[in-house]
């Protein structure tokens, strides 16, 4: 037998995390019912326990080597391992011990007495996790171990030996805030104690392998940090040698690879889809350490295409060729979380379509499939019929791709750009200071003007008027009178309130994304294809499979409608090409870049058809912008000239008086300044509530010379803050940014918080602006 030979005999198979919210979003269900007081705490604990054994069992199912365990959470992964480790933010109160449920959640959502702790995007993706809050003098302690109780409770119910995994050190500090940046390898370092002594819980329990998540090995490594993260895992490996530690990697391709591939741990899981060309040419270059077990993360977390598991099968072929004899896993290039739960309720799909969808479930299929056929079926007791089953699923997954190409809804563009298409218009007519006096005199508006970023609360009412049109209950002229009557109430409500930009509520729609995809061309909508985005808040991407058209106007009737009720101006509200892009499930077969454009083509189309029906104020939304940042510094360029091009081209033909308005949701502003700055809106605002002083610090170093508004309340919690706390958020942007630019607004939409609590907190921001506008005018007349 030749080597490659006895390596296939030997293949494992793994997962590296699976969907908590269930496939009918049980786990939203039960944590917002406990939150509503509906069920008390034992019954979420009890509802959550059945789900999270459900999914173990659909792991075990597929008859995988390594299943993981600890994966499952009650809000986020991050949260869980601040709660962990007693980094709790001395505002909670905390007196020491587990951390409770209730401040679990207070950290997550806030409560009455404590602001949530910040909220951002987990590298690239549409998740969202808890920033923890670490300072210099943070003491650490293992308050509870997680891991080790997941890794129990499954062998206990299940008779499964798990796969424990946690977030490793050195990324769980690289992604917290807090504390002096010289500090990190002291901090780094001071956390170690506390991961040995889980990881040495762990072994003493008979544990076979832990899973070490360290994505932030994706990003750029220092010098000294190469040194660090020696030290760290050395120790980790004296203080538990007989662990089998699988460091996993994952969204792109490994930063100072000969480093990290010589660290001491058992194995190292490269991500050979979203990493390929860098993991591949470091492997050839490199080669792979021979005892060390190589994690082959060849099936996409990330999106839901099924994998042509005949070319994938030559691309582990290909891959062990690098690995010691039997030290190959076979597994997602990442968790599974990104994905929905199951395909196989999507029957109302077309069946071309259908066919060739993988979610989490088909994914741990093919992953089985992959194993089967490199390892000859030595796992099955009859080889021939599972080699044969194997190979069935092969041809299947293969004819679907082979379909889905073909078929006439995914033909190409016949102009394939290099850039942009050169007959478009991408610049204003006009300069942005040109604007500015032009707008001004237009709509005489007040030294910080307010408004909110398009959303209004969608109640039980709200969602059961949909149903009953989406089900053919009311026609047509039921359902739009009743969507008249919310705005109505609405724009009286914003008028009693007295904001000066006003919105229509967007009571039509549901998801910001699947709501414009719904009446575009070449856009597929699932039944149950939910992903979590940020704790409970689950949203469904639509799939883009076509080219993308556009086909009639989409929200012209309602804005309108709503500017008809006002003499004040109501903005227009859509949403921007590329959040559009980045929050479905992108069709593969053309460069993201090309879908980019089709959609902002789309998109223009309506911005002109808001403008000629007198809807001069527009906002496009953005917030998805930066998530698709790539995690490597040398891919930005490339990404930013096509993300601003292809907002560019959906609003640059309107007239110098109407004006363009974006929102984004928070990230690291002053990296991105200048590609904010060139999309050319006139106004920007940007989610910032729950870290509004690092963004505002970042406007002392970089200047911004358009109209923008600082998110001066979080709409993610609860709570509602009071005027002074809104005062000074907008006081403290004003030191550095001009009164006469700056706007002031909610950090994001209001859909998912209640009429009352919307109306209270706009009040208080209203009065909060009024009272900084005459500060300002005071100060300026002295």
């Amino acid at each position: 037998m030749s080597q490659s030979q006895q390596q296939q005999a030997q293949v494992l198979t793994g997962n590296l995390g699976y969907p908590r919210i269930g496939a009918g979003r049980e786990w939203k269900k039960a944590l917002e019912s406990f939150w509503a007081g509906r069920i008390d705490e034992p019954t979420l604990h009890q509802e959550l326990t059945t789900l999270r054994l459900q999914d173990l069992k659909k792991q075990q199912t597929q008859q995988l080597d390594l299943i993981p365990v600890g994966d499952f959470s009650y809000y986020d992964h991050i949260l869980d391992v601040s709660a962990m480790f007693g980094v709790v933010p001395e505002r909670f109160n905390h007196t020491g011990g587990p951390v409770s449920v209730s401040t679990y959640y207070a950290m997550a959502r806030g409560n009455d007495q404590a602001t949530a702790c910040e909220m951002t995007k987990w590298l690239n993706t549409n998740y969202h996790y808890i920033v923890p809050e670490i300072h210099n003098d943070t003491a650490f302690a293992l308050l509870e171990n997680k891991p080790l109780a997941a890794y129990r409770e499954a062998k206990q119910e299940l008779g499964l030996e798990g796969k424990p995994v946690v977030v490793g050190p050195y990324s769980y500090v690289r992604f917290a805030k807090g504390y002096d940046a010289e500090r990190f390898a002291e901090i780094v370092t001071r956390l170690v104690p506390v991961y040995a002594q889980l990881l040495s819980e762990l072994q003493a329990e008979g544990v076979q392998w832990v899973q070490i998540d360290e994505p932030a090995l994706t990003l750029a490594v220092s010098s000294e940090d190469e040194a660090l993260l020696q030290q760290v895992y050395a120790a980790l490996a004296q203080a538990a040698p007989e662990l089998k530690l699988l460091l996993q990697t994952y969204f792109e391709s490994v930063e100072a690879y000969p480093v990290v591939t010589a660290l001491p741990v058992a194995g190292i899981g490269l991500d050979l889809v979203h990493g390929y060309e860098g993991n591949l040419a470091s492997l050839r270059e490199h080669g792979f350490p021979q005892d060390k077990w190589l994690g082959a993360g060849v099936i996409d977390g990330r999106n839901i295409w099924r994998a042509d598991l005949a070319e994938t099968a030559k691309l582990l072929e290909q891959v062990a060729e690098f690995a010691a004899e039997g030290k190959l896993i076979i597994q997602p290039s990442c968790s599974l979380l990104h994905v929905p739960v199951t395909a196989a309720q999507e029957s109302a799909l077309d069946p071309v379509l259908r066919n060739a969808l993988a979610f989490a479930n088909e994914k741990l299929e093919e992953i089985a499939t992959l194993g089967t056929l490199l390892s000859g079926g030595a796992k099955q007791a009859d080889q021939a019929a599972a080699v044969a089953e194997a190979t069935r699923r092969v041809e299947a997954s293969t004819e679907a791709v082979r379909l889905l190409s073909e078929s006439e809804s995914r033909t190409r563009l016949s102009g394939s750009p290099a850039g942009v298409y050169a007959d478009e218009q991408l610049l204003r007519s006009a300069s942005f200071q040109e604007r500015r006096e032009l707008q001004q005199q237009k709509w005489s508006l007040p030294l910080l003007p307010t408004t909110t970023i398009g959303s209004f609360p969608q109640t039980a009412d709200v969602r059961k008027a949909r149903a009953l049109f989406r089900k053919g209950e009311w026609n047509a002229e039921q359902y739009d009178a009743y969507v008249r009557e919310q705005i109505q109430e609405w724009i009286t409500i914003q008028e009693e309130i007295g904001l000066d930009v006003l919105v229509h509520g967007e009571f039509e729609r549901t998801d910001m994304v699947e709501f414009f995809g719904e009446k575009l061309t070449g856009f597929a909508f699932t039944k149950n294809g939910w992903v979590q985005s940020y704790g409970s808040r689950c949203v469904k991407p639509p799939v883009i499979y076509g080219d993308v058209l556009f086909n009639e106007p989409m929200t012209v009737k309602e804005t309108a409608y709503a500017q008809t009720l006002t003499s004040k101006p109501v903005k227009g509200m859509l949403t921007g090409p590329v959040t559009i892009l980045n929050w479905s499930f992108v069709r593969s077969d053309i460069p993201r870049s090309e879908v980019s454009y089709q959609i902002a083509r789309a998109i223009r189309d309506e911005v002109e058809a808001l403008e000629q029906a007198g809807i001069e104020m527009i906002q496009v939304d953005e917030p998805a912008l930066r998530e698709g940042l790539p995690l490597k510094g040398s891919k930005w360029d490339e990404y930013l000239q096509w993300a601003v091009e292809s907002f560019r081209l959906a609003t640059a033909t309107v007239k110098p008086t109407t004006q363009v308005h974006t929102h984004m949701c928070y990230c690291e502003f002053d990296d991105i300044i200048e590609a904010i700055s060139d999309l050319d809106a006139d106004v920007i605002s940007i989610e910032t509530s729950r870290s509004h002083g690092e963004l505002v610090g970042s406007f002392e170093q970089n200047t911004y010379d358009k109209g923008i508004g600082l998110g001066v309340y979080d709409i993610h919690s609860p709570r509602v803050p009071g005027k002074d706390e809104m005062l000074n958020m907008i006081e403290r942007a004003l030191q550095v940014l001009p009164a006469d630019l700056f706007w002031v607004n909610p950090d994001c939409g209001l859909k998912t918080r209640g009429k009352a609590e919307v109306v209270d907190a706009l009040s208080i921001m209203v009065d909060a602006a009024r009272t900084a506008r005459e500060r300002v005018t005071a100060d300026s007349s002295i």
